[in-house]
């Protein structure tokens, strides 16, 4: 009995974890939503998490729930969520191969939360570092969609 509860245990420990996007939301992974933006013509929003941020479930909670906000984000952008510690591997639409850690290095997601608007290129347009409230998303979209001319 001891020994099935010790193996119990370290399988609880050891399994993997995920990193988990906001409940509601169409978020592809990132090379999906690359191509997707690409076909669609449409701003990327990159949301790098990780597995236990804090700071992650707390803008979740308290931002991402607001439907206006679904609306808007679900409306304006192709949604990407990118494990920011995570070794899944992706193709992107050049050809290349590399891992969600990876891409979060490429784009500084050295901490979590990080929100990006991006070309459908992957060029960065605007970023976010932290925890987002409601009305500092919001006011994000506003300002991108200002800069990219009002796309939808």
């Amino acid at each position: 009995m001891l020994r099935y509860l010790l193996v119990l245990s370290m399988a609880l420990v050891f399994q993997p974890a995920q990193a988990d996007a906001p409940e509601g939301y169409p978020f592809l992974s990132f090379d999906e939503a690359m191509q997707q933006a690409r076909e669609q013509d449409k701003t990327l929003f990159v949301y790098f998490g990780r597995y236990g941020c804090g700071y992650c479930e707390k803008t979740n909670k308290e931002a991402f729930s607001d439907e206006t906000v679904r609306q808007v984000y679900t409306d304006n952008y192709v949604l990407a969520y990118v494990d920011s510690e995570s070794g899944k591997r992706l193709q992107l639409p050049s050809g290349e191969r590399i891992t969600e850690q990876e891409v979060g290095t490429r784009y500084d997601a050295f901490v979590t939360p990080v929100f990006t608007f991006m070309t459908p290129e992957g060029e960065p347009l605007k970023r976010l570092v932290g925890v987002q409230r409601i009305e500092d998303l919001l006011d994000a979209d506003e300002k991108v969609q200002s800069q990219i001319g009002g796309q939808s």
